[in-house]
């Protein structure tokens, strides 16, 4: 694929770098990705300032699952806004989209809205530290919940500790966090269960994706964490802003039959708006609600874009196309074509690499090595892997640091696409 550059997009480039520290949002850096500005997206496609088109795999980083300016999310969205921007006061559109949530996932009896996945799991760890009355949360080593202190001990440690030790994997996080957070290994359930029964009288939480970046769960793991924590009535929190209505309807949770106390969402439930949410049990979301709580374990949770109406009508329409017969069995044939053309290009052309996740999200990792755990993962060439999407996006296909996010939107023709430009991109790596 040719692709130019045009002034334009050159100047803006150049005021991003002058404004934008690093040149960037702070997701995708520009040295990364062939220094692009993305002017527009419709359906499974983006294009740059300079009119180069991409079939995108980033999608926003998951939300658009439906893909990019969806007929029925924008007319919603339009109908909306003529109403009103936002009231900081309960609204009819958030107040049916927790209706729809509840009734999704198996462990929500009621909701608490957010503006994003990382207040949300930032508001569940503290809600669960009021439940409990105790400070201490258990997380796993590389498992990524948003940004605040807690959630980024140990997400990508700079030397590797023995368990429970954490550390912060940036600057800026004030050095009593490390006493507040233990740390266990994902997929070892032995292990992972020795630290919360040694740690139990201590413990707010447990805090973890239930698929881990692109980590799925072995056979029997979930269940062995949920099987300690309920012993000890410690509460379990699912981070599911990625897996929530990708993996299932029903989130992870549905999927592999495992039910938290607490679940943490955000990304597709507000259809590409900015929206998250804590769901769980009654006796937890309690804390919210001064009439049933104590004045020493009442959690104030105010937030001025909290439920906002354009946001949650975006998910309702968003979460009305996905109740559709036959949507996720697409979304997970589209996600299987794309892994097994992957897996056999590296195969044939004798590259160490697999793909790690599931269907609807996952990523080619080159290693041969079996991936089960945070440390195992380091041993992939992630050299080889800033080639490998360099080379996508010259082919035109657009794929973000990690993760493919196929989506509803991918069809024939882009899978074909797709298909190709593996095929291409695996020949000049084999070459």
């Amino acid at each position: 694929m040719d692709n130019a550059d045009t002034l334009k997009e050159k100047q803006l480039i150049e005021k991003a770098r002058r404004y934008l520290p690093g040149g960037s949002l702070g997701n995708v850096t520009l040295d990364s990705q062939h220094d692009m500005i993305i002017q527009r997206g419709n359906g499974s496609r983006i294009w740059d300032v300079s009119g180069n088109c991409y079939i995108d795999y980033l999608m926003g980083s998951g939300p658009m699952i439906l893909g990019h300016s969806h007929p029925s999310v924008v007319t919603a969205v339009h109908e909306a806004i003529s109403s009103g921007s936002t009231f900081f006061a309960n609204n009819e559109p958030s107040i049916l989209l927790a209706e729809e949530l509840v009734k999704a996932l198996p462990c929500a009896d009621k909701v608490r809205f957010t503006t994003s996945g990382t207040d949300a799991t930032f508001q569940a760890m503290r809600i669960s530290r009021a439940f409990r009355r105790r400070d201490k949360i258990l997380k796993f080593e590389g498992g990524f919940h948003g940004t605040s202190d807690y959630a980024l001990m140990s997400q990508e440690p700079r030397t590797l500790e023995s368990f429970p030790i954490s550390q912060a994997s940036v600057a800026g996080i004030p050095g009593s966090i490390q006493d507040l957070v233990l740390i266990a290994p994902f997929n070892d359930s032995d292990t992972s269960t020795s630290i919360i029964e040694k740690y139990h009288d201590d413990l707010a939480c447990v805090i973890l994706e239930p698929m881990q970046r692109m980590l799925p769960p072995s056979p029997g793991f979930l269940k062995s964490i949920r099987d300690v924590t309920s012993h000890y009535e410690i509460p379990l929190i699912f981070d599911e802003v990625v897996t929530g209505f990708r993996l299932a309807y029903g989130g992870a949770q549905t999927l592999y039959g495992v039910t938290p106390d607490l679940t943490a969402l955000g990304k597709i439930m507000g259809g590409g708006y900015p929206l998250g949410a804590i769901c769980g049990r009654h006796e937890i979301m309690d804390m919210y609600d001064i009439s049933k709580s104590s004045s020493s374990n009442h959690v104030s949770q105010i937030g001025t874009l909290n439920g906002n109406p354009i946001a949650a009508t975006a998910g309702l329409a968003t979460l009305a196309e996905l109740r559709k017969e036959g949507t996720y069995e697409q979304l997970w044939s589209t996600g299987k074509q794309l892994r097994d053309s992957l897996d056999k290009f590296c195969r044939e052309a004798e590259i160490p690499a697999q793909t790690s996740g599931e269907d609807p999200v996952f990523d080619l990792m080159f290693t041969l090595d079996p991936l089960t755990d945070y440390r195992s993962t380091l041993k992939a060439n992630n050299q080889i892997k800033a080639v490998f999407r360099n080379l996508l996006q010259e082919e035109g296909i657009f794929q973000g640091p990690q993760k493919f996010y196929p989506s509803l939107a991918h069809d024939e023709k882009d899978i074909s696409d797709t298909i190709n430009a593996f095929a291409n991109v695996i020949d000049k790596l084999a070459g």
